[in-house]
């Protein structure tokens, strides 16, 4: 029979870490974790991180409860005049930044519109160019052989329908992701989806300027549209997925090193 202050690991209450009583998250170092200790502190990054964040956390608690410590005050620089002519040079070279790109490259004005006549290129403003060029889906519409080659919806109502499709998954993903990661590496899936979304709104933008776009065929523009975020997504998912072994083999070897097993 074990000792009622161990730890339970088969299935039993948590250890709390609030403070309120309990065992500890992170036993002493004179007491060695078990085998299946061990193996459930390997399955996940963000458990074995929070664990090394609670030792420090304990040990530094411990430490300022000695008699022996003494409590520093803060070394910091003054306001003034240290801060203030920090701040100042600063803002001075912001703004001159600024008033050095306005004088050097002004804003391109174009030409009065003029009301009889329609310019062969029409474009919305720049941070609009994703949803019009969802509107310019139409060779991805399909066309149903039992309406006789028609298409079901015109193209039109096809590109009004995919900005309402794109902009209600940018809604439903937070409440898909519930989960606690607060970096990319916790979480490759979601973090390689969210590049290939910001990348597919890139290229999506891009898709209106074909006409402008002399230098690459009009056909390959569309098709990147639709490759490139795929590429990026399993690009972005290898790395943070390589990353994330790394970072849990070292933590785990780093452990296993101040701990040894049994």
């Amino acid at each position: 029979m074990s000792d009622e202050t161990d730890p339970q690991t088969d299935g039993g209450e948590e250890p709390r870490t609030d403070g309120g009583g309990g065992v500890p998250a992170v036993p002493p170092d004179d007491e060695t974790p078990t085998w299946r200790e061990r193996k459930e502190r390997t399955q996940g990054l963000s458990r074995l991180t929070y664990e090394y964040f609670e030792r420090s956390r304990r040990e530094d608690q411990d430490l300022r409860q000695e008699s022996t410590y003494v409590e520093r005050d803060v070394l910091a620089f003054p306001t003034w005049p240290h801060e203030t002519i920090r701040n100042l040079a600063l803002a001075s070279f912001f703004t001159g930044m600024m008033f050095l790109i306005a004088a050097a490259a002004p804003p391109h004005m174009p030409a009065p519109a003029d009301p009889s006549s329609t310019p062969p290129v029409i474009l919305p403003d720049w941070y609009l160019y994703w949803s019009y060029g969802l509107l310019h889906l139409s060779p991805v519409n399909p066309e149903l052989a039992i309406l006789g080659g028609q298409k079901l919806v015109t193209d039109r109502v096809y590109g009004v329908m995919a900005n309402v499709v794109v902009v209600s998954i940018i809604a439903i993903v937070p409440f898909l992701n519930k989960g606690s990661a607060r970096r990319p590496v916790e979480e490759p899936f979601w973090a390689a989806l969210g590049v290939a979304g910001v990348i597919f709104a890139i290229t999506i933008a891009a898709l209106p300027l074909e006409d402008m776009i002399t230098f690459i065929p009009g056909e390959l523009v569309f098709n990147l549209t639709f490759f490139l975020p795929l590429i990026g997504f399993f690009i972005t998912y290898a790395v943070l997925k390589a990353m994330r072994e790394g970072y849990m083999y070292s933590l785990n070897k780093r452990y296993y090193r101040l701990r040894p097993p049994r």
